[in-house]
């Protein structure tokens, strides 16, 4: 009954291909900027390393607020796809720099942490918007099971990339769950549902 809607089979759809990305995304940065670090100045690599991941994984708070924002006011369709955009761009961008520029490093790093987590809690609201009232609990409850069961797969496949395309392709296998994301979310911005969603703005 909790997935009988369209509408949350494609929010949910939309939050697995964020939760593709995100905690594996987590889990391996502090681990890839390390690396890139130790081959610039390996003496201070690892409280380097250390000081970037928290400003990158910390920035998502600003994310968080103005995804919040933007969906309330824009659309939450709009809003998670334009966030999944930057970040599976950035999935795919961050390891070509990783011997680069560390500026084009660190900014795309940056931009990463923001748009990554900036989506997540959209594709929650949407249920609660779109989902049968006598079951948001448990749509919810399922929508985060399964994206939290997801994720134990993605935090083990990024170091099985590593070892086989090296950091310039690892994170990039990510890329693919954003994409599946704004793919979900533009049907949905379609469908007739979106009226239900952030007051009509979908």
């Amino acid at each position: 009954q909790a997935f009988r809607s369209p509408a949350v089979r494609l929010a949910n759809l939309g939050y697995l291909g964020h939760m593709w990305e995100l905690y594996a995304m987590w889990a391996w940065f502090a681990v890839f900027i390390a690396d890139a670090l130790a081959d610039r100045d390996g003496a201070g690599a690892t409280t380097a390393a250390a000081l970037i991941t928290f400003v990158v994984i910390g920035s998502g708070a600003i994310g968080c607020a103005a995804g919040g924002v933007l969906g309330d006011r824009w659309g939450r369709t709009k809003s998670t796809m334009l966030a999944m955009a930057l970040s599976g761009s950035a999935a795919i961008t961050v390891g070509l720099l990783r011997d680069g520029p560390l500026w084009a490093l660190l900014t795309v790093s940056v931009v990463w942490g923001v748009t990554v987590i900036a989506d997540s809690a959209q594709f929650s609201t949407i249920v609660t918007e779109v989902a049968d009232q006598r079951y948001v609990g448990t749509a919810l409850t399922l929508q985060l099971a399964a994206g939290f069961t997801l994720t134990g797969l993605t935090i083990v496949l990024v170091p099985l990339a590593r070892d086989a395309l090296t950091w310039q392709w690892a994170f990039a296998v990510l890329a693919p769950g954003p994409f599946l994301g704004i793919w979900a979310m533009n049907r949905l911005r379609r469908s007739p549902l979106t009226a239900q969603i952030a007051g009509g703005r979908g």
